[in-house]
């Protein structure tokens, strides 16, 4: 590089230099005389005047080229506002530093377009947002850096949702939220409810617990970012009172209840009742298990002094029976 020589031996390879590493070749084709340098991927950096050394076997025999060839680099490069608003006209041009044809091709996110010229015209659509490149035909190889266009606008398809429904019961509670498509996204969101002229809340969803009668009607909302505003179509909220059906079908229930329990508790006291004598006494413990004793063992247990002569003669009689009734 001749910037950077100070004297003729000062002057290195190119390859010696961090900057060129890998990106030099040199030919030389001595049947004509002649010396080429190739530099690959070129850059803006590689700007400046080169300039050939000539050595030869002889001492102090060097030939520097002093005035050396100046390499000039051009860039595409895409002139473009980076935000525009919706329905702005805006124009994107490929630029070059050097006299190139008219033949240029245009990209958006990668696919080519039907445009040819050096400038390209948009009308600023939603749907214009992307990527956009653009080259020179024949080296498409080469295109310019991307240039990124966002496409601004307000808040547009603006609605709402309820959940769990339209129809609530009364007591129960109900979420309203609010959707819309905007760029940037809309962070300001109001509520409001026909028949009222001020907003009664804010924020993307709105809750409402323990919801009343007083709480039926249509509601909307309001969706804005910086570029502007808009409010949904009104949705209708309708509260039913708590159907009577439900509380006489609890109280059912609490009737049916409390039957089973008392016809249990009655069955039981009647099984108590039917219990088998022996039940009853092992209930009332081993003293109530005596056997009672017969009359005539009870009599037989006292003493012969007290017996009448009665009792004596009938009891010898019996003997007397007995006997005679053997012998037979």
């Amino acid at each position: 590089m001749c910037e950077k020589q100070d004297k003729p031996e000062d002057i290195k390879s190119l390859k010696e230099y961090p900057e060129y590493k890998d990106r030099v070749d040199y030919i030389e084709d001595r049947q004509n005389k002649t010396a080429i340098l190739r530099l690959h991927n070129v850059t803006e950096q590689d700007e400046r005047a080169y300039c050939f050394k000539l050595t030869t076997k002889t001492d102090a025999q060097k030939w520097i080229g002093q005035i050396g060839i100046q390499l000039n680099v051009t860039a595409l490069q895409i002139k473009a506002p980076q935000l525009v608003l919706e329905k702005e006209a805006v124009n994107l041009t490929c630029e070059t530093t050097c006299h190139l044809t008219d033949r240029f091709i245009w990209y958006k996110n990668g696919q080519a377009l039907n445009i040819q010229n050096k400038t390209l015209h948009l009308q600023s659509e939603r749907s214009d947002s992307g990527s956009y490149i653009c080259a020179v035909r024949g080296h498409e190889h080469l295109p310019s850096p991307a240039v990124n266009i966002t496409v601004m606008y307000p808040p547009k398809s603006v609605s709402v949702s309820i959940s769990p429904s339209a129809e609530v019961v009364e007591g129960d509670s109900v979420t309203l939220s609010c959707s819309s498509d905007a760029n940037p996204p809309a962070l300001n969101f109001s509520w409001f409810k026909e028949k009222q002229t001020s907003a009664f809340g804010s924020g993307q969803t709105f809750s409402i617990s323990s919801v009343n009668s007083n709480h039926s009607g249509c509601y909307y909302c309001e969706a804005q970012n910086k570029y502007g505003s808009r409010r949904s179509a009104s949705v209708s909220v309708t509260v039913k009172e708590r159907s009577s059906s439900l509380i006489t079908v609890r109280i059912t229930a609490a009737v049916v209840l409390t039957s089973v329990i008392l016809m249990v508790f009655t069955w039981l006291l009647i099984k108590r009742k039917r219990e088998t004598p022996s039940e009853e006494q092992n209930h009332r413990g081993p003293q109530h298990n005596k056997t009672l004793e017969s009359p005539a063992d009870a009599y037989m247990t006292l003493e012969l002094k007290s017996r009448c002569s009665e009792y004596d003669t009938l009891d010898v009689s019996s003997s007397a029976v007995a006997v005679c009734h053997v012998d037979v």
